[in-house]
C-alpha cells in the first residue's frame, strides 16, 4: 500500500504531497505504468543499473532439460508458439516450464514489427523463470549487434515508428514523475538525447532518430535489453551461439567475447565494433556450420573447435535458416535450429530443440511426437539444396562486413 505520507518524524514532509515514500511510489507506478502498455501486456520492473552491468554467465552447468529457440525477427505471435510448443508457456504466456533451461540463440531484432514487444516478453520472461527454478538466456545475434552499430537496413518500417512510440512513452513517464511537484530524476527510462554524431543525422526521421538513440552503445534499450545478454553460451556439453564459434573465437576465449560485447554495448569502449563480431567469420556472421547442403559444413572445423571448449560435444546455432526444418550435421555435433519462423522470413512454422540429461537431442513440432536427433544414430540433414538454399547461400556471401 502506498505511503505518501512521513514515515517518522526524522523524514519530513516534502513540498506539497511529494515527500520520500511518494516519490519511490509514484514512480515506480509510473515505470510499470509505461512498461505495460510498451510490451501490450503485463511487465517486470526494470533491472538496476548495477543489474545491467552484471557479468552474464558463459558457463552453466547441465540441466536435465534444455529447450532451445531460433531466430524471432520481430515476430511476437510465432515467439509465443514458439514457447508453448516448448512446453515453457501456457496459453496465457506465463512460464510453465519449471527448472527447464531455455535458450533462445539471438536475431529477435530486424525483419519484423514487434521488437519492442518481444524484447519485454523475453525480460518477464527470464524473470518468471527464475522464479520457478529454471532459467531464460537470451543470445545477442548479427541483428543484435548491427542495430547497436547503427545499421538498420533491415528494420521494418513499422518497427522504426515502435522505436519512436517507445520514445513518446518514456516522455510521457518522466513528465508523470515530475509532477508531484519535485524534481525526480527518472531511474528506469534515462533521458533520451539523439546522437549529434553520424551520418547526416538532421536528416533522419522522428523513429529512425529514436531508434538510434535507444539502439547506440550506452542507449536505453541496449542498456536495458541486449547488453546483459550474452554472445556465447555453454549449457553442460552444448554450446549456443547464433553464428558458429570457429577455432579462433574459442582460442580468443568465449568468456572475453561475452565480456568485451558487453563493455561494448553498455557504452565503455566508445562507438568501434569488437572484431569479432564483424565480416563473414565473425562469431555471429560465421554460416561454416549452417550451410543447409551438410557436404559444405567445415566439419574439421567444427570439430577443432569443440575439442578447445572444455566438456563441449556439440554445438547449437541459428542464423541460417533451414528449409528441412531443424536437423544435425557432422555426426550430430551441430544442431541448426533456425526455421525461419517469422513473417519476415518466410513464415515457416515454430520448431524448438529439446536437449533431455545433457544426451538426447529431439525436435519439437506442432501437432507430432518428439523427434530423436541423438548422437547415437540421429539423421543428419538432407543433403537436397532447394533453389531458394541456393539463392540463400548466394546472399550470404555478399552479407555485409
Amino acid at each position: 500500500m502506498f505511503n505518501w505520507f512521513p514515515r517518522s518524524p526524522e523524514e519530513p514532509q516534502a513540498s506539497g504531497y511529494c515527500n520520500k515514500g511518494f516519490i519511490q511510489d509514484w514512480g515506480a507506478f509510473v515505470d510499470r505504468f509505461v512498461d505495460s502498455i510498451a510490451a501490450n501486456g503485463p511487465s517486470v520492473q526494470a533491472p538496476t543499473p548495477s543489474e545491467q552491468t552484471e557479468p552474464h554467465p558463459t558457463i552453466v552447468p547441465a540441466a536435465e532439460r534444455v529447450v532451445a529457440i531460433g531466430d524471432l525477427h520481430g515476430d511476437i505471435s510465432k515467439t509465443q508458439r514458439a514457447f508453448r510448443l516448448g512446453g515453457l508457456t501456457d496459453e496465457q504466456d506465463r512460464w510453465i516450464g519449471g527448472p527447464t533451461i531455455a535458450v533462445q540463440v539471438g536475431d529477435q531484432l530486424d525483419r519484423g514489427d514487434n521488437e519492442v514487444e518481444i524484447l519485454y516478453f523475453l525480460e518477464r520472461l527470464q524473470k518468471e523463470a527464475a522464479k520457478a527454478g529454471g532459467a531464460l538466456y537470451i543470445l545477442n545475434g548479427n541483428h543484435e549487434t548491427m542495430n547497436v552499430a547503427g545499421r538498420f537496413r533491415y528494420a521494418t518500417a513499422p518497427a522504426i515508428w515502435e522505436f519512436d512510440r517507445w520514445q513518446k512513452l518514456a516522455c510521457l513517464g518522466d513528465a508523470l514523475k515530475s509532477k508531484c511537484n519535485c524534481s525526480v530524476q527518472p531511474q528506469h527510462h534515462p533521458t533520451i538525447a539523439t546522437p549529434s554524431d553520424g551520418p547526416k543525422i538532421g536528416m533522419l526521421d522522428a523513429g529512425t532518430k529514436a531508434r538510434w538513440a535507444a539502439l547506440s552503445p550506452g542507449g536505453p534499450i541496449t542498456q536495458r535489453f541486449l547488453a546483459k545478454h550474452p554472445i556465447v553460451l555453454q549449457v553442460g556439453s552444448t554450446v549456443f551461439v547464433h553464428g558458429g564459434v570457429l577455432p579462433e573465437h574459442a582460442a580468443y576465449g568465449l568468456e572475453k567475447i561475452n565480456r568485451e560485447t558487453q563493455d561494448w554495448m553498455m557504452g565503455h569502449k566508445g562507438q568501434h565494433v569488437p572484431r569479432f563480431l564483424s565480416g563473414r567469420q565473425a562469431i555471429v556472421w560465421s554460416r561454416d556450420y549452417s550451410t543447409e547442403d551438410t557436404s559444405r559444413v567445415d566439419c574439421e572445423a567444427l570439430q577443432r573447435a569443440l575439442s578447445m571448449i572444455p566438456g563441449a560435444k556439440r554445438m547449437v546455432v541459428g542464423h541460417t535458416i533451414q528449409d528441412s526444418g531443424i536437423n544435425s550435421a557432422c555426426g550430430n555435433r551441430v544442431f541448426r535450429i533456425d526455421v525461419g519462423m517469422s513473417k519476415g522470413c518466410g513464415g515457416g512454422n515454430p520448431e524448438v530443440l529439446e536437449i533431455l540429461q545433457d544426451s538426447e537431442v529431439r525436435r519439437l513440432e506442432e501437432r507430432k511426437g518428439p523427434q530423436p536427433l541423438s548422437d547415437q544414430g540421429g539423421s543428419p540433414a538432407p543433403t537436397r539444396q532447394t533453389v531458394k538454399a541456393w539463392l540463400r547461400d548466394m546472399l550470404s556471401m555478399q552479407q555485409p562486413s
